[in-house]
């Protein structure tokens, strides 16, 4: 009979307390998996996914539910915030980069996030498959999105009402599918992407197409305010203050509208050159109401960090929240109890160990005189050494790769628990710490097994058989 199977027969014949010391070993072992692989994860994806975001501006609540909401898309929004607040802030000299964010629907817990094509140039990501979205209910999906829902370029969705995949429908408004995103490793893998009028259309928020700005209708806008100041400086020349308007008809109107509120208010009421010319779109959003959930801005410089954060708080109606600031105390408030879990499997290794321990040398006594019979039929001291080290070893190495099986399990779970916009864990994918975890457990059987495995070396057989 040679080792393997003599380590076996004396396992199998204590099942119940060897079971009980694979058991704590498991639990020990999974506890720290689940918390090292989830850990590690998060904290990865909390750097991915906010690394160009510099400020979040919406509506007032708490800071730390607006990043949540708005950077990592799992938690609920703080409020909205008028649309025409975002123009000032992509004007904005110390501002590089200010992309809207409007949520309200989703797609199988998949979030729908209407924005524009800024939102790709902040998380660095690009079209992988297709084209970016120009007509309305047009949607460019994650590489998540597309291999979860086995979905392609071509196929419509229906989004459903709020942040819940168990919300109203939407199935009279379907989005066509004509983009998917490259693999990026954060939070664009299980988005789903739109323009803003989509998110309002499907509301059944009416809004003008001239209302957002891309930067080429911005440049468009420019030219046509400079063409429209030229025709005013010409007019004013000739004596003739009127405002400046798309028709000659809007032009007459506005000077007898402006004539008829001189003579009502007085001299003290005049206006400034060039009041009257305005920005129509900015117009249109102010008479309509309009609204978004979100701006994300990344600074010019790093001297906006103490200028506009401040600035938005105490000149507006909105607040600032930085997501690196959020992200710490996020992850110095889970850190308290990802310690108290890891301090608690811990004692539970050493508890499996001193189990093992106990296990091996109560066994021990019990088969001295086997034992005694191996080394008068040739069995060698360093052999007798070896089946019970070999003992120790097989229970803990057992029960770490149990432990490594209940974790993954814990994972998928976890992961099932999470909006799929913020399904960020590889449940089945290995690894490398869990190989640490299974040296570990062979170091507590080695540790274990010692003093058992010296005292079995040192058996006398003829002590032993006259004892007997």
């Amino acid at each position: 009979m040679n080792t393997v199977q003599l380590v076996w027969k004396n396992l199998s014949r204590q099942f119940g307390s060897v079971f009980l010391s694979i058991l704590l070993t498991a639990f020990g072992i999974s506890i720290l998996a689940v918390l090292s692989i989830t850990g590690e994860t998060f904290e990865k994806q909390l750097d991915n996914n906010s690394k160009n975001i510099d400020l979040v501006v919406g509506a007032k609540g708490s800071p730390l539910q607006l990043i949540l909401s708005s950077v990592y898309h799992i938690d609920n929004p703080t409020g909205n915030v008028p649309l025409n607040e975002l123009e000032p802030l992509r004007q904005n000299p110390l501002v590089r980069l200010a992309v809207p964010l409007s949520l309200g629907d989703n797609f199988k817990g998949h979030r729908i996030v209407g924005t524009d094509s800024s939102f790709l140039a902040i998380y660095e990501t690009s079209i992988h498959e297709g084209r970016i979205w120009k007509n309305n209910y047009e949607v460019v999906i994650g590489d998540a999105v597309a291999k979860k829902q086995q979905l392609k370029i071509g196929d419509q969705i229906h989004s459903s009402h709020g942040l819940s995949k168990d919300g109203h429908h939407h199935d009279e408004h379907p989005f066509t599918i004509v983009g998917i995103l490259k693999h990026n490793n954060n939070v664009t893998d299980n988005l789903i992407l739109t323009n803003l009028e989509s998110v309002w259309d499907v509301h059944g928020i009416a809004h003008s197409h001239a209302h957002h700005e891309t930067a080429a209708q911005r440049e468009q806008r420019e030219r046509q305010e400079d063409r429209e100041e030229t025709v005013k400086a010409h007019l004013h020349h000739h004596g003739e203050d009127l405002a400046v308007n798309n028709s000659a008809q809007n032009i007459t109107d506005a000077k007898e509208q402006h004539d008829h509120d001189h003579e009502e208010h007085g001299d003290h009421e005049h206006e400034e050159d060039g009041v009257f010319v305005k920005s129509i779109g900015a117009d249109m959003v102010k008479q309509n109401g309009l609204e978004i959930t979100a701006i994300l801005i990344k600074y010019q410089s790093p001297a906006a960090i103490g200028i506009l954060p401040k600035m938005i708080d105490q000149q507006t109606d909105m607040q600032a929240a930085s997501p690196a600031m959020e992200s710490t105390r996020l992850f110095s408030l889970l850190g308290v109890g990802i310690d108290s879990l890891a301090i608690l499997a811990y004692v539970i290794m050493v508890i499996a160990g001193l189990s093992v321990f106990i296990n091996l040398y109560n066994a021990l006594k019990q088969r001295k005189y086997d034992l005694a019979i191996m080394r008068t039929l040739g069995a060698s001291k360093t052999k007798l050494f070896a089946i019970v080290l070999f003992e120790g070893l097989a229970i803990t190495i057992l029960g770490g790769l149990i432990g490594l099986i209940l974790a993954h399990l814990a994972l998928y779970y976890i992961s099932n628990q999470t909006s799929q916009s913020a399904d960020f864990i590889e449940a089945f994918r290995l690894h490398p710490k869990e190989l640490v975890f299974l040296l570990v457990a062979c170091l507590i059987g080695v540790i274990a097994a010692l003093i058992p495995a010296v005292k079995a070396y040192r058996t006398s057989i003829a002590g032993t058989l006259s004892n007997k």
